[in-house]
This record gives C-alpha cells, structure tokens and sequence, in this order.
C-alpha cells in the first residue's frame, strides 16, 4: 500500500463550512449508508494515514509488534512514533484493490487501502471487512470526493476491532469543518454528480491513455514509460502537467476536464481533438442545495431531480430539445413552497450553461420558435454575454401539479441573468399545459442552435463577449 501524496481529479466545495454544526455520529451514520456497513463496523477517521496509525497504536498494546508493509517515509515515521520493529506477521499493510483470495488467513490485522476503489472495477471488500475479525478496509474522500485539502477517512472493521481503536483515538480527533466538509461531500444530492465525474475520470484515463501509449492505473492517474526523464520533467512543468517521476516513468494525474488533461498529450507533442464543453455548478444556500453538470457536446437521457415532477419534466424538455447531457439534482424546502427550489434550480443550469460555453468561441449565437397543438412559443435568443427577458404570455391555472405557472417567467428570467443571455419570449393559447411545455421546448431549440459550434471565430464585430 505505497501511499503518496493524493491527487484529486473532483474538486471540493467549501460552501458546507456555512452548515449547522455537525456530528462525528452524523457522519458515522452518512459513512455507513454511503459504504453499505453498519455503523457499528464503521469510525471516522482523519485521513488514511490516521486510520494505519490507530491500527498501529492498538498493535502495540495488543503486542503485535511487528508489521510488514511498504518502504515509505510515512511508514518508518509510524515506526519510530510506535517504535515497531519490522518484520513478519502482527501488521500487513496493502493497496487495494484486493480480491477475497488475497485475504490470506495466517494475517493477525490486514490493513487495506481502498481510496481508489472508485475508480477501479473491483469490487471493495467493505462488506467483508464490517464482518471479518483482522481485516480492517479504509475509504478515503480525499481522491473520489475531492477533500485532499481536509482528510477523512472511513475506517471498517469488526465492531470488536473498531471498539478496541476507539480506545486510542485522541479526543477531538475530526476538526469541526472537517466533518461539514464531508457531510457536504457525501449528501445524497451530489451522489449521481460525483458518480458523473468518476465516469468522466475514467473516459479521461483511457483517452489519455491510448494517445500517450500509457497504462492504465486502479487509480485516476496513468503510468507513462520515459525514454529521457529530464526532457519530460522540463516539458511537464512547463505546461503545468500535474505528475510524479520514478526512475523510468511518470504517474500523470488525471481529471474530469479534458482541457486539464490536454496539457499532458500537448507536453508530449500529440495533438487534441477540441475539449469538450462541460460544466458544474454546485449551489448551496439555506433555502437550496443544487448540483447541476452539464455536456454541451453529449446528448443522454436527462437526469432531473428537483422534488416537482412538472418542472422536472420541463426542465428534461431543454436538455432534449436543446440536444445536450443534463444532470441535476436540488434538495430543497418544498415544506415551504415551490420558489426556492424552481428559482435557484434555474440559476444553477443557467450558471452550469455559462461555465460551459466558455469564452463562447465559434458559437452560432443566437437561435430561434416551436408550436405544441393550439399553443405557440415563439423564442429568440442571443448568448452575447448581456442578461436581458422579455416574456410575453399570461396564464389563467395557477397550478400544473405543483409547479406554479407564475413561475415560468421567473425560471426564463434566472436563465437569462446567470447564463449571460438575452431571450426573449411570446407564447399564445389556451392550454396552460401546453403553453409552459411550448416555451421549454421553444427554449430548448433555440439553444440547441445558439450554442452549435459553426467555427473559430468569436461571434462578435467587438472582438468580445
């Protein structure tokens, strides 16, 4: 299990440091939902290298005095914290993944780590671990969940080992904003975006992979075989290429953003297709919590989730029409009513839409109309950067399901303010029904041809949007 300086291809967000305080049971019970465990076979602790150090410090009272593991400075320094001897047997100490063979009976404590266990096909051995005596699994969040900033970790074992490393756990162990950290990190809303991110991390690694005649790693990084070391180091840091140097070749970290991992196959002297244009917007307030990605260049079936099944339909409708991949999930106060969670729901996409068009090189611009039975939506619109609505429509039901039609302007309105746009909308008819779905749609195909890449030049006599 050679640990080294994590890399972390998902970028955190400190937005939860503004949450209510929380607990390490809070977490505890999170870990375990998240991880599929009893919260019993389950402890928290900071970082990987927290979690061998406990394992360690109950090994020395429990006289296993000896453990085997890898050469590394964070090892020999536990060494010398513990005074351990090397050698065979008490501690064995390795990097997932591992298979259940692998698991050899003869081990007092087997110490796995499976921080990287996302990103690879194998299963994790956590189920295993919660009800095997000696075998203890750790599932860090610093590379999958992006918190290399404030490590924690999951610590899993039998409820009899975890009682015992309780008992050398120092007071206090998780810092506060730790702890809110991770809650964030870990709150079903952002479940199916991180797993959106793993999958991009992965489609990354193999790209990176076959245009560097790389290997692949279990991890969000690959293994590139150096012919001149000292010549690849100078192009490395000269296109801020994140990567580590053995001998005779490099571990080059990996990101969801193919931009970041362009710099790589462009220090090496291999030409890129265009970056593709994605964004992610992770809003959180006291009313909201929202993340929404976005794919300009992929076209899946939408994944909606804002607890109004009206608006989740007519928010799948611009994804559809508008011809790209759209993931969003908002948990809101419906307790109270609707607004909050439609409002921000709208800013979210809106501010996702404007990080991924980028500097909006190449772009059509603008886009236009759609009629839906007696209903018709006319929609024009123009990304040139200034925010601007007009909506032209009325509306006589106050209610579509629980979606409030005294909305749709204001959903047209946040659009139109964090995405950088002016639209402008008149839609007619008699069914409310079919006049709202008229202007989602109608926005939708207006933006599917506005934001079309027609060439290189910026869509502008200004030289600027």
């Amino acid at each position: 299990m050679s640990r080294r300086a994590p890399f972390s291809p998902l970028v955190a967000n400190a937005d939860g440091l503004d949450a209510p305080p929380s607990s390490t049971d809070a977490l505890r019970k999170r870990m375990a939902e998240v991880y599929g465990v009893p919260e019993a076979s389950l402890l928290p602790v900071r970082g990987v290298w927290h979690g061998v150090e406990l394992v360690l410090r109950r090994a020395v009272l429990d006289g296993l005095m000896a453990f085997t593991g890898p050469d590394t400075p964070e090892l020999r320094q536990l060494a010398r914290i513990n005074r351990l001897v090397r050698g065979d047997g008490g501690v064995r100490i390795e990097r997932g993944p591992l298979s259940t063979e692998q698991v050899r009976a003869g081990d007092k404590i087997l110490v796995v780590d499976e921080s990287d266990i996302e990103f690879a096909d194998a299963p994790s051995l956590a189920a295993q671990a919660a009800a095997t005596e000696g075998l203890v699994i750790l599932r860090g969040l610093s590379i999958a969940y992006g918190l290399a900033g404030a490590p924690c970790a999951a610590l899993i074992a039998a409820p009899s080992l975890i009682a015992g490393l309780r008992d050398v756990l120092e007071p206090e162990a998780l810092a506060t904003p730790t702890i809110r950290l991770a809650l964030s990190a870990l709150d079903p809303s952002r479940a199916q975006a991180n797993q959106n991110r793993i999958a991009q991390v992965k489609a990354e690694r193999a790209r990176v992979a076959a245009a560097l005649g790389a290997a692949e790693e279990a991890g969000p990084s690959v293994r590139l075989r150096l012919a001149d070391k000292n010549a690849t180091q100078a192009a490395f840091a000269r296109f801020g290429v994140a990567a580590e140097f053995d001998a005779d070749s490099a571990r080059i970290a990996i990101f969801a953003a193919p931009e970041i991992n362009d710099r790589a196959l462009a220090a090496m002297g291999v030409a890129s297709d265009r970056a593709r244009r994605r964004a992610e917007t992770i809003r959180e307030t006291l009313e909201t919590r929202i993340v929404a990605q976005v794919d300009l260049d992929a076209e899946a079936a939408p994944s909606i989730h804002t607890g109004i099944g009206f608006y989740d339909h007519m928010l799948s409708q611009v994804a559809t029409h508008g011809g790209f991949a759209l993931t969003l999930n908002c948990a809101g106060d419906l307790e109270v009513d609707a607004h909050h969670s439609i409002e921000d729901s709208a800013l979210a996409l809106g501010q996702a839409l404007k990080e991924a068009l980028g500097a909006r090189r190449g772009i059509a611009r603008f886009g236009f109309v759609l009629p839906m039975d007696e209903a018709e939506a006319k929609v024009s619109i123009d990304l040139g950067g200034r925010p601007y609505l007009v909506f032209d429509g009325a509306f006589d039901a106050p209610l579509l399901g629980e979606y409030p039609t005294e909305m749709t302007e204001h959903v047209f309105r946040s659009l139109a303010q964090s995405m950088g746009a002016a639209i402008h909308i008149a839609v007619t008819g008699e069914n409310d029904h079919h006049k709202t779905e008229a202007c989602f749609k109608a926005f939708g195909r207006a933006l599917r041809q506005a934001i079309r890449i027609e060439g290189e030049a910026l869509p502008s006599t200004k030289g600027a949007i």
